[in-house]
C-alpha cells in the first residue's frame, strides 16, 4: 500500500521527552531569531515581490499532511518554470525524476540561492515544530510523490514518528547525495537508532553545515 490516506493504518510512536525538548528549543530560537527573521523578510520582498512565506504540502507523522512553512526562495511563477523547463530539456527531466532536485534551478531567487545553501530559508518550519507537524530532529519532510514512486513499505517506518527540521540527511552532504535510495537508508538509520544524545549530535552538525553551505543547492 504506497498511498497515505490511511492514516490510521500507520504505528504512530510517541517520544514526550523528545516534544518537550522540541518545544523549549524552537520558543528560544524563535525568540532568538527574531532580527534574523526580520532581515530576510525584507531581503525577500526587496528581490522578488510577492509572498515572503511560502507554504506547501508535506506528508507528516502517520501520514497525515500538513502545511510546511518557509522563506519564499523561488520566482512566483515558479511552478510553471518547472513545468517549461522539464518539457523542454530531457536531461534536466531526468535529473528531476531520480533527486526532485535541481543542481542549477533557475526558479531559485539570488537572494533565495543564499538561504538555500545556509538552510536559512526553513527557520519559519520552527513554528511547524511548535504546532506538532514537524520535531527538530527526525527523518526528511516529503511530499506524497515521494511515497508513492519510491518509499513503499518503507513510507510505514519512516511516517511513524515526526520529520524533522534536520536530520542525518542534512549534515551528510543534503543535496550532493544524488541516490535517493541513500536519503531513504539515512531516514531509516535514524528511526531504528532514535535517541535525544543523537539527536542532539545531529543539531551540534548542522550548525557548521549551514555556515558553510555545505553539500546544499
Amino acid at each position: 500500500m504506497n498511498s497515505v490516506s490511511s492514516a490510521h493504518s500507520y504505528q504512530i510512536r510517541h517520544y514526550p521527552l523528545k516534544r518537550i525538548f522540541d518545544i523549549t528549543f524552537s520558543i528560544f530560537c524563535l525568540l532568538l531569531g527574531v532580527p534574523i527573521f526580520l532581515t530576510i523578510a525584507l531581503a525577500v520582498w526587496l528581490t522578488s515581490p510577492g509572498k515572503i512565506i511560502y507554504s506547501h504540502e508535506r506528508i507528516g507523522r502517520g501520514g497525515k499532511s500538513f502545511r510546511c512553512y518557509k522563506f519564499r526562495t523561488m520566482y512566483q511563477d515558479a511552478d510553471q518554470r518547472l513545468k517549461d523547463i522539464l518539457n523542454e530539456n530531457s536531461h534536466l527531466k531526468k535529473e528531476w525524476n531520480n533527486c526532485f532536485k535541481l543542481k542549477n534551478d533557475p526558479r531559485i531567487t539570488s537572494i533565495g540561492n543564499f538561504l538555500r545553501k545556509t538552510s536559512l530559508d526553513e527557520l519559519p518550519q520552527f513554528w511547524n515544530v511548535l504546532k506538532g507537524d514537524l520535531s527538530v530532529v527526525g527523518p526528511r519532510p516529503i511530499v506524497q510523490a515521494e511515497v508513492d514512486k519510491y518509499l513503499g513499505l518503507k513510507a510505514y517506518k519512516i511516517l511513524s514518528i515526526r520529520p524533522g527540521l534536520t536530520g542525518p540527511w542534512q549534515v551528510s552532504g543534503r543535496s550532493d547525495i544524488n541516490c535517493y535510495q541513500k536519503r531513504i537508508l539515512l531516514d531509516e538509520y535514524y528511526v531504528d537508532h532514535r535517541s535525544m544524545v543523537l539527536d542532539l549530535k545531529l543539531i551540534a552538525k548542522t550548525i557548521p553545515t549551514m555556515l558553510f553551505s555545505k553539500g546544499a543547492y
